[in-house]
């Protein structure tokens, strides 16, 4: 079943790369705007005989990298406390509920304005999008926990700390981990988004750069690259979730299957 998925898939990938090569060479649309995909690979690998290429990628990969850690930690550790502190969850839902929505790229101003088009910039817009998809996932997690056991924990005597590490996390670390996955995603376009629109170095700058001097074929080809970067992200995010809970019943449900 699994090797006539992955038949499909490469199938629908190659009638893709074929749909992309024919439509500007029959003329459906201008090559100028829209070259196809035989120039594009050309590009792409003019890009990776770039030293600049591999620089910006680098530039890229560390705000992702830095800033999703920095809202993993908080997400998780921010969630826990609210889930252990009495009151504090009624507390603090309207807060969260305000804050969640706001765009992070609404925040763009502001981190220009306090640190210009440095790393930090980027880690501003990276953090505060990626905190909220951990935080909301820990705190649905945490709601999951069953009463019964929590009270069973509290019967034993154990303490805030036990009940945390044998009763609390392993109810919610399926939902902290489709929150880190989903964060990586989430920080990886807001990196790229904030390299576009801010000037930080990455790949989103060259992306602009080659947009505002058409270079049209590097542009996609680095359009791209943050393609299969994503691809490669979200593959390594869902083989980190699987290993993480390789004891839970749905992953080994779904290696059963």
């Amino acid at each position: 079943m699994r090797t006539g998925n992955t038949a499909l898939g490469a199938a629908g990938l190659v009638g893709f790369l074929v749909l992309w090569e024919a439509v500007p060479r029959v003329g459906v649309v201008r090559d100028a705007y829209f070259p196809p995909v035989s120039r594009v690979a050309g590009a792409l690998g003019t890009e990776f005989a770039d030293e600049a290429f591999w620089t910006a990628l680098g530039d890229t990969l560390t705000g992702w990298a830095v800033g999703l850690l920095i809202a993993v930690t908080a997400g998780i550790l921010v969630g826990i406390v609210i889930a252990v502190v009495p009151y504090l969850r009624e507390a603090t839902s309207s807060t969260i509920e305000f804050l969640r929505p706001i765009p992070s790229v609404a925040l763009i101003p502001l981190a220009v304005l306090l640190y210009g088009s440095e790393l930090r910039s980027v880690l501003v817009l990276v953090v505060y999008a990626s905190f909220w998809q951990v935080l909301i996932q820990t705190l649905y997690g945490v709601q999951d926990v069953d009463p019964v056991a929590e009270e069973t924990a509290r019967s034993y005597g154990l303490g805030t700390w036990a009940r945390i590490r044998h009763v609390l996390w392993p109810t919610a670390l399926p939902y902290v981990m489709t929150g880190v996955r989903l964060a990586a995603a989430v920080a990886l376009i807001l990196a790229v988004t904030a390299e576009l629109v801010i000037g930080a170095p990455g790949l989103g700058q060259r992306i602009a750069v080659a947009q505002t001097s058409q270079a049209v074929p590097e542009m996609y080809a680095l359009v791209v690259v943050t393609g299969l970067l994503g691809l490669l992200i979200n593959v390594g995010a869902r083989t980190v979730e699987r290993r993480a809970l390789a004891w839970h019943q749905s992953v080994r449900g779904e290696v059963a299957a």
